[in-house]
């Protein structure tokens, strides 16, 4: 593990990184011949991305893309910035793409009381995600070269255009919002703008054969990690 300032990069595994900012996550992937960050936390952030690829050993100018699995805070917040470095192309769903470059507002979470409270503490002073360009619009079932196939799996509900990318070649799952990791439990999301649609993607993607499933918020798991969205997903379905 690496440390610079308030960042932290983890090895997942030998193409996956985990960089932690002081609020929320992003992930890197290495192939051989490129490189994709995959969410670029809260506006500001773009200088701790920087900093973490060069404890990599990596430069900015090493990154080809960007994904964003939706367009809250701490997920797009960086995006507008680190889209501005030379040669990197920045792909959302089309539902997010036009909330991303800000062109219309986004949806505000469907909160439940509690989840109000929850907000209130966890994330009451997030800086707005600047406007940022959107260089393809994604749908459900594109796949990207990168991972030997990066499959975008639609997650709505969380936001219209929520997005998990599935590595089917190294058995990965990055899962944006719609699933965390708290305290050790495998659970379904928070802060969604419809619970039924947010529900039925969190169900379909318990169905993916996976071993390491990294969230937007929390640790990876990195063994059975489809077998702990299939418990945490029937869990909740029985609650």
């Amino acid at each position: 593990m690496a440390s610079v300032a308030g960042m932290r990069t983890e090895e997942i595994g030998p193409r996956l990184h985990r960089i932690l900012f002081g609020f929320g996550q992003a992930y890197l992937w290495r192939d051989d011949d490129s490189l994709t960050l995959i969410d670029t936390g809260c506006a500001g952030d773009g200088a701790e991305v920087a900093a973490a690829l060069r404890s990599l050993g990596l430069r900015p100018d090493d990154l080809d893309r960007v994904v964003l699995t939706h367009f809250h805070e701490d997920h797009a917040g960086g995006a507008a910035e680190i889209g501005a470095w030379p040669g990197v192309t920045v792909l959302a769903h089309r539902a997010d793409a036009p909330v991303i470059r800000g062109e219309v507002p986004g949806q505000p979470p469907n909160f439940t009381d509690w989840e109000r409270e929850l907000y209130a503490r966890v994330a009451p002073d997030l800086p707005p995600a600047p406007p940022a360009r959107v260089d393809v619009e994604l749908t459900d079932g594109d796949v990207l070269d990168f991972g030997g196939g990066a499959r975008i799996v639609g997650t709505p509900g969380h936001t219209d255009g929520s997005i998990a990318i599935h590595l089917p070649a190294h058995r990965v799952l990055i899962t944006g919002d719609i699933a965390a990791h708290v305290d050790g439990e495998v659970m379904f999301g928070v802060f969604h703008v419809d619970w039924d649609r947010a529900m039925a993607s969190f169900r379909r993607l318990a169905d993916l054969d996976v071993d390491t499933v990294c969230f937007g918020h929390g640790d990876p798991v990195t063994r059975d990690g489809g077998a702990r969205l299939r418990a945490a997903a029937h869990q909740t379905a029985s609650g």
